[in-house]
This record gives C-alpha cells, sequence and structure tokens, in this order.
C-alpha cells in the first residue's frame, strides 16, 4: 500500500489498488468495522483505462482505493446498499466519465441536464474543446407517489430570491409532505476540467470558488494537497492563522443562518440583530485583508497577509462583543414559545438515520454523529488548543440551532486563543519550490462539514486530476427524508438548518 505524501501533523493517508471484483468485499469488510465513505469519483488515465477512486475514513486515517477499468467496460459493481451517499457520487460520475455503476438502485442522469449528449463525458481526455451541439431538452424522471388525496407541488429551479437553482418536487396530503425528489446539478461550472494544467497558485484560487461562502476552507485543502505532494510544511504562524480564518468563516456564516432561521418563523427582529452582528464581522474582514468574505488568503506556502499587533487586538476586542451579544440572543430564542413552537420536533433526522445515511458536518453532529475533523483527527493548530465538539441528539432544528450557537462560542474561544498564542515568523514561504509528480489529500472541517480534496500531478508539475468534495453531495439527500411528515410551509426552515451548498456539490 503506497503512502499518499502527507507532512507531520496532518491526517495519515495511503492508497490501495484493487480489482473491481474485489471492491464490494473491501468496501463491506471496512464498512463492518466502521469506515465511512468520504467521496468518490473518476479519472480518465489514458492508455485505454478509467480508474474509480474512493476515499474512506477509517480509524487509522484515510484509505484512497483506486479501481483501474478498461475503457472497453468502464464499469464497477454499484455501492449504494453499502454506503447510501454513494447513490449520487455514482450518478455523477457517469455523467461525467462514463463509468457505470452496475446494480445502482438510482441510475438517473444528474449533472448532465442535457447540457451534453449521453454519449459525451466531459472529463475524458480529449473533450471539452469544442461547443456541444444544442439538445431538446428530456424531462426528469420524478419518483412519484400515488394515491387518494396525493398530489404534486413543484418549486424551482428559479427561485423568488437572490438563490442557486435547484428544483423541489413535493409530493403531499393536503400540507403534509410524503415524499421529496429534488434535481440540482443546474450551477455545473466545470471546474475540475478546468483545473487540468493549472499552476499551483491558479488552482488554489479556482478551489476557493467551489463554493463562495467556503472559500477559506476549500482553498486550504487544496493547498494542503500540494504541499503534501511538494514535502513542505508551511510556517507554524501561517497554520495558525489559516486556523484563525476558517473559525472566522465558520463564524460569520454561523451568525447568518441564525439570522435566517429566526426570520422563516417570522421572528424579524432576530434576523436584524443577527444580520447586523454578521455585517460587523464581515467589516472586520474588510479592513483587515481586503475582502469581507476572505477570499484569497490562502496561498501555496501559507497565508497572502500576516496580522498586526493592533489587528489582534481589534479581534480580541470584537470577540467579547460579539459572544455577549450572541449569548443575549440565544436567551431570546430560548425564552420565545412561538420560535421554540415551530424549531422542536420538526424536520427531525434520528441517529440511526442519520448514522444509515451517513450524515456528517453540522447536521450530523445535531444528530449524535460524533465527527468532527478538528477533534477526530487534529492537525495543528488544533491539536493544541483542545477544541470541544458540539453534539445533540435529537436531530430536530432546535438541535441544529443549538450545535450553530455552541459552535460560534467555540469558535470565538479559538480565535482569540490563535490570537493570544500566534507564533511569531514567517507567515508565508519565501520561495518558490519545483513543482513534481505525485498524489496528495486535503482534508479541512469547514463550517458545514468537511471538504475533502485529491490530488494528481504530473511528471512536468501540472495537474492532471483534482477532485474537491463539498460534504453537501453526501448531505443533500438526508434532508429529502428530514421534510417527510412535516407541513410544506416548514419546508425552508428545515432546508434552511442544514444550508447545504448548491454549488460545492456541483463543480
Amino acid at each position: 500500500m503506497p503512502i499518499v505524501r502527507t507532512l507531520p501533523g496532518t491526517v495519515p493517508a495511503w492508497q490501495e489498488t484493487v480489482s473491481r471484483e474485489d471492491l464490494r468485499n473491501l468496501c463491506l469488510g471496512q464498512k463492518e468495522r466502521g469506515a465511512r465513505l468520504v467521496s468518490l469519483w473518476g479519472s480518465d488515465e489514458g492508455e485505454e483505462t478509467f480508474v474509480l477512486h474512493l476515499a474512506l475514513a477509517v480509524q487509522e486515517g484515510l484509505c484512497w482505493v483506486r479501481v483501474p477499468l478498461p475503457a472497453r467496460d468502464p464499469t464497477y459493481p454499484a455501492l449504494d446498499d453499502v454506503f447510501a451517499n454513494a447513490n449520487r457520487l455514482q450518478r455523477a460520475t457517469h455523467d461525467l466519465l462514463g463509468l457505470l455503476a452496475q446494480g445502482a438502485a438510482d441510475g438517473r442522469p444528474w449533472l448532465r441536464h442535457d447540457a451534453w449528449p449521453p454519449d459525451r463525458f466531459p472529463l475524458r481526455k480529449g473533450e471539452g474543446g469544442e461547443a456541444y451541439p444544442p439538445r431538446v431538452r428530456e424531462p426528469y424522471p420524478f419518483v412519484t407517489v400515488s394515491g387518494q388525496g396525493v398530489h404534486e407541488i413543484p418549486v424551482g429551479p428559479v427561485h423568488a430570491g437572490v438563490i442557486e437553482p435547484g428544483h423541489f418536487r413535493f409530493s403531499v396530503v393536503g400540507e403534509r409532505v410524503l415524499r421529496l425528489d429534488t434535481q440540482l446539478g443546474y450551477t455545473h461550472k466545470g471546474i475540475e476540467k478546468r483545473a487540468e494544467s493549472l499552476a499551483p497558485a491558479e488552482l488554489i484560487h479556482l478551489a476557493g470558488r467551489v463554493s463562495g461562502d467556503s472559500t477559506v476552507a476549500g482553498a486550504w485543502a487544496t493547498a494542503q494537497a500540494l504541499e503534501s505532494i511538494l514535502g513542505r510544511q508551511i510556517p507554524e504562524r501561517a497554520e495558525w492563522l489559516r486556523a484563525l480564518w476558517l473559525e472566522r468563516e465558520r463564524l460569520v456564516n454561523h451568525l447568518g443562518d441564525l439570522g435566517y432561521l429566526c426570520n422563516d418563523v417570522g421572528l424579524s427582529a432576530g434576523f436584524s440583530l443577527f444580520w447586523a452582528l454578521k455585517e460587523t464581522a464581515l467589516r472586520t474582514h474588510e479592513s483587515l485583508v481586503g475582502h469581507r468574505y476572505l477570499r484569497d488568503q490562502i496561498q501555496l506556502g501559507g497565508v497572502v497577509r500576516a496580522l498586526t499587533a493592533s489587528d489582534c487586538q481589534s479581534l480580541r476586542e470584537e470577540c467579547v462583543t460579539l459572544e455577549k451579544e450572541v449569548y443575549r440572543l440565544r436567551d431570546l430564542l430560548q425564552e420565545h414559545a412561538g420560535v421554540q413552537d415551530r424549531y422542536l420536533g420538526t424536520g427531525r433526522v434520528p441517529p440511526e438515520l442519520a448514522a444509515r445515511l451517513g450524515l456528517v458536518g453540522l447536521a450530523g453532529r445535531a444528530s449524535a454523529q460524533a465527527w468532527d475533523l478538528r477533534v477526530s483527527c487534529p492537525t495543528p493548530p488544533y491539536a493544541q488548543a483542545e477544541v470541544r465538539m458540539a453534539t445533540r441528539t435529537q436531530g430536530d432544528v432546535a438541535a441544529r440551532v443549538a450545535v450553530r450557537f455552541d459552535e460560534i462560542f467555540e469558535s470565538l474561544r479559538l480565535i482569540h486563543h490563535f490570537v493570544e498564542h500566534l507564533p511569531s515568523g514567517p507567515s508565508h514561504w519565501d520561495d518558490s519550490p519545483p513543482l513534481c509528480a505525485g498524489i496528495g489529500v486535503g482534508w479541512v472541517e469547514g463550517w458545514r462539514g468537511e471538504v475533502f480534496v485529491a490530488l494528481e500531478m504530473g511528471a512536468r508539475g501540472q495537474v492532471r486530476r483534482w477532485h474537491p468534495e463539498d460534504v453537501s453531495m453526501s448531505n443533500w439527500p438526508v434532508l429529502e427524508h428530514a421534510v417527510q411528515g412535516n407541513i410544506v410551509p416548514d419546508f425552508p426552515l428545515i432546508n434552511k438548518s442544514f444550508n447545504l451548498s448548491y454549488s460545492g456539490q456541483d463543480g
């Protein structure tokens, strides 16, 4: 088993090659030992060979499984009955590369949307140099529910607001939701194809745009993979500054979501107050680094801008103010009977269902899935900070709100800790190391959950294959289960309590 190049203090990773005949047995054995599917993707290796890739989170670290497939028969046994979150990953891999999961429970197109012919696959070598011919749009085969009193409510893909597109098909009786079927993929940007042959600096720049509200997490995961291939650690100060910006990203997104969760139950005062706090934090970002959402602060070998003593003092003072105000707002929500009536029991994902469907990240921790990379696989500086993981067992909107509050307070503590103990020294490399061939992984706990990156560099140091995976790809199907049995007007509330990314699951 060749070791994937990793650096001291990062998650151990190794690569294992198996035949497609042995794939299911390997996955079944790993599942029995508690393994979890992090990602599934494919690559065109040339010379009439494709490779199916899986990333499995196991007790020892991260196992990168390679499954060679011949071009004449690029099929493999479906894994969605082993790992539930494999379903959409299999569908996306087929749309992009033509690798077919035989025996899959759901073989509908996921990303294609008739934007390219069914016999063309954008991630294959030689594709992408010409425009695909226009095609007549085919109807998407939504799952239908029949019975007395059952009717459908289609919503989207274009919504009444500034929101990314997605089609939601509700099967309901009265206002009670029996089933929700979603069709996403409208925001497909082709970034994995665009990444081919990019220089490292350009790749990190692109990674920060997979999902704009997770720009720090995406860029850090890609930089981590690149730095592992180069075999060079970044300066200690740079590690701490990256973690600082990641916690600031977590902070502003949780504040914004809590505001929206107030808005969805008619508490406009809560919406205004939370967003006022978010705006304060965003203006701090603007003054410190020149961008409200911290875009392009991660670079190969460190961070773009180091903090001054004055900057650190400003962050300390802001942490004190924000902590006081967020405690006050938490008390307001907990004492508001109308809010609690809407939150409690709504959109529940029981722990056993969350485990079966592979729910992770913030939503998973609200359903007793105790996994947070900052705690479960801590890397510097989180290993020194002793992060306190926030979990709940109820799995409803109230639990997801409670986890957000806990994570805000923990992020404020971590920000203060990072600022107070920020190491001295450089914040980035002073040289540009020569590029080299190799494979590397990046794995970062973003505010929604983990962001995973697999990277393969060619002999001349060019990007051969870059695969970013946002936690949203695996978590979107769980939302369909969370809505069942609730009333239609509660869907915006349940949806926002997950707040999954349309763009992040749709590279």
